[in-house]
């Protein structure tokens, strides 16, 4: 297993390279001070994983995309101090595998980099809560719904976003803006099929990507058509 710690941190490099050369005997074939040193590592070296904190001072979550380009096949373990809900959905949306925080204890960090390196997803319980709070399911998210094409939507398209993401029905939606049952349900089918996602859970991310919607605003709502 080869891994490059990306953490502008030292003494939580050293934690983590300690508790991982303990536990799992990997190749830590570098490690990260910076976005700009994390992409020449991966590009000169390769890594099966990353474990990154993107918050951290000289990093941004920019550099994701970047080293995803490089090569397509590494897996991506966040370890960050709490972050909000919006700021989980963009760390998934840049191609983050798994996600724990900063006080996870050194057993749960381990497990996380073990699950990650075999294609498995691991979100700690306090990650796991934060999304749950903001009423999303990490596996409702669809990761290739993202593309980096414009999505151009009308005013009453963007209207319509806003009300499923706050968990208005067909019925109630169609009630409020005056339209029926029928227009509304075209409406959302031609949305879907514009921003290129499959349900509700869908919209609701876009909503919520495009600051439409506020995470902590929001709710599904089980009877929408």
């Amino acid at each position: 297993m080869r891994i490059v710690l990306a953490d502008s941190n030292e003494l939580i490099r050293l934690g983590i390279r300690s508790a991982l050369k303990k536990e799992l005997a990997p190749e830590i074939v570098g490690e990260a001070l910076c976005s700009e040193e994390l992409v020449e590592i991966v590009r000169s070296f390769g890594s099966d994983v990353v474990v990154i904190d993107y918050t951290s001072r000289g990093f941004s979550i920019d550099v994701l995309p970047q080293i995803l380009s490089i090569d397509k096949s590494i897996r991506v373990l966040a370890i960050t101090p709490e972050q909000s809900a919006q700021t989980l959905v963009d760390a998934l949306r840049s191609g983050i595998m798994s996600y724990v925080k900063k006080d996870c204890s050194i057993a749960e960090i381990v497990d996380a980099v073990k699950e990650t390196s075999k294609g498995n997803k691991f979100f700690c319980g306090q990650i796991l809560e934060t999304i749950q709070d903001a009423n999303l399911d990490v596996d409702d998210i669809d990761y290739d719904m993202f593309s980096c094409e414009p999505v151009t939507l009308s005013e009453r398209e963007s209207e319509i976003i806003v009300l499923i993401a706050e968990g208005y029905t067909n019925a109630q939606i169609a009630e409020q803006l005056f339209l029926s049952n029928h227009t509304v349900n075209t409406h959302r089918k031609n949305i879907m099929a514009k921003l290129g996602v499959k349900n509700t859970a869908g919209i609701v991310m876009y909503a919520v990507k495009t600051n439409l919607i506020s995470p902590n605003k929001f709710l599904f709502a089980g009877n929408a058509q």
